[in-house]
């Protein structure tokens, strides 16, 4: 699970790992369909993309560095001629981000190929990698779907659905799979459901997507939510459900509804835009302020940002600008290239925020080193007053389910206390959304859901030994940090 640092930009969000879509149809070519799907989902990985896609007799796999647009053309889609496929989008949270860590990865059980698409994070990667490569298993890449490929690729069961049952019962922490055979696809959601999977119909053809955007953006229908420790297997009789493992109580992550998921999707049959709404105006009644105007840092704080004002009735205003042309920076972050580098992604609009007093709404504060420079962006366009609203609770612990937030220090929330944060950040005051109003916004039980990265409650254990020992350092030196401060 590492972080590149050398790379990371001065934009640092939250980033969940992946996107997978997935659809068995028994007459339509469907790469096209699948590179929309996986448009839809962009959001959730910008690395890579890839498509894998059979005929019946071979599987074919295409994928490369990039954006779905940038990685496939009309040139390179026009060959994955087939009826059932797979794709994904990544975000490398395990395994660096070369072509090689990039998916659908392609397989063979016995004399059976697959391809093999997976959302989430491994809490056992490290033991598993270790027993196989003691069975002489030689790994290609770093990526936590290698390992669950070749616990399928290793094992001695006689059907590829057994040898698949068997690594499930293996593996554990976040995942949702699509797999590719000649003639059928597979689908699976672990046993807490920490990350999304529906299941779509269009015109008879099953579709398998994280959010269900991506069956919208296809005029697909959306069926259901696939269970927690479901899985559904489709071929030319049907579809198939089957139930791996016993499920002790679903869990999942939370930021899917704060910030991961588009506001365009739904969630326990819920629109994610109306949940972020209500947070909003849960926000407003635990952190009103009196003030001029509401304004969100876009686009992640826009619904949360038109919540509050309905709920406090302080007029909703555009106050910054996004440009939503910049991606991922990769330049040295000196300076100099910080202050340049915000102003290009946000910049204020003068004549709307001079003499106001502000009320600014974001979903979550990392670092704060984003906010900081959007704080004094704000008053060197003249604003009055700056009240910075969170529509989450504070970020407080590490992340092992696919995440890229791995150590406590990476959290300003973690080491400071609010008054400190808010003297960091430089505004007038500063209010973080409770757990228990996050809950009561959701309107769902708070046990269906992980809170592990607000409260230090881990629904699955960190059982390897690794994440055991990188855990306990980051305890000791927390603690030490605590005591400087």
């Amino acid at each position: 699970m590492e972080i590149d640092r050398e790379n990371l930009n001065i934009f640092k969000k939250l980033n969940e790992k992946c996107g997978v879509f997935g659809i068995y149809s028994s007459t339509k070519s469907v790469a096209e369909f699948i590179f929309y799907g996986l448009q839809a989902l962009q959001h959730r990985g910008q690395e890579s993309a890839g498509i894998a896609v059979s005929d019946g007799e071979n599987i074919l796999v295409f994928k490369d560095l990039g954006l779905v647009s940038q990685v496939f053309s009309e040139q390179n889609l026009a060959p994955l001629q087939g009826s059932i496929g797979i794709g994904h989008t990544r975000y490398s949270t395990t395994g660096r981000n070369i072509w090689s860590n990039s998916q659908p990865l392609y397989r063979m059980f016995k004399d059976e190929v697959f391809a093999i698409a997976h959302n989430g994070n491994l809490t056992n990667t490290e033991e598993l990698r270790k027993e196989q490569m003691r069975k002489g298993v030689r790994f290609e890449t770093t990526t936590d779907t290698e390992v669950i490929a070749s616990l399928i690729e290793s094992s001695e069961c006689e059907s590829f659905e057994d040898a698949f049952l068997e690594a499930i019962g293996k593996i554990k922490g976040s995942y949702s799979f699509v797999i590719l055979l000649k003639n059928k696809l597979i689908a699976a959601r672990d046993p807490h459901g920490f990350r999304p999977l529906v299941l779509g119909d269009k015109d008879g053809d099953y579709i398998i997507a994280s959010e269900t955007c991506a069956l919208d953006i296809i005029d697909a229908n959306f069926v259901r939510e696939i269970d927690p420790g479901e899985i559904l297997f489709i071929d030319k009789d049907g579809l198939r459900s089957q139930m791996m493992l016993p499920v002790e109580r679903t869990s999942m992550c939370v930021f899917e509804l704060i910030y991961f998921a588009r506001p365009d999707s739904y969630l326990f049959n819920k629109n994610i835009f109306e949940i972020r709404h209500r947070m909003g105006q849960q926000l407003a009644i635990e952190g009103f302020v009196d003030a001029d105007m509401v304004i969100p840092i876009p686009d992640s704080g826009i619904p949360a940002a038109i919540g509050y004002s309905a709920k406090s009735r302080i007029p909703y205003g555009e106050g910054l600008i996004k440009n939503r042309y910049i991606g991922r920076t990769f330049i040295q972050p000196t300076q100099e290239i910080r202050e340049i580098g915000v102003k290009l992604k946000l910049n204020p609009l003068k004549d709307v925020i001079k003499g106001k007093r502000l009320v600014v709404i974001d979903d979550s504060i990392v670092r704060g080193n984003t906010s900081k420079k959007v704080v004094q962006m704000l008053y060197s366009a003249g604003a009055k007053e700056v009240h910075m609203r969170i529509s989450s609770p504070p970020l407080l612990f590490p992340c092992y389910y696919g995440i890229d937030m791995a150590t406590k220090k990476e959290f300003i929330a973690s080491y400071r206390t609010l008054e400190d944060i808010r003297k960091y950040l430089n505004v007038d005051s500063l209010k973080y959304l409770s757990i228990e109003g996050l809950v009561k916004a959701i309107g769902e039980s708070k046990d269906k859901f992980c809170f592990a990265c607000f409260n230090g409650e881990y629904p699955v254990p960190i059982n390897n030994k690794v994440e055991y020992n990188k855990y306990f350092m980051e305890e000791a030196q927390y603690q030490k940090e605590s005591i400087d401060i």
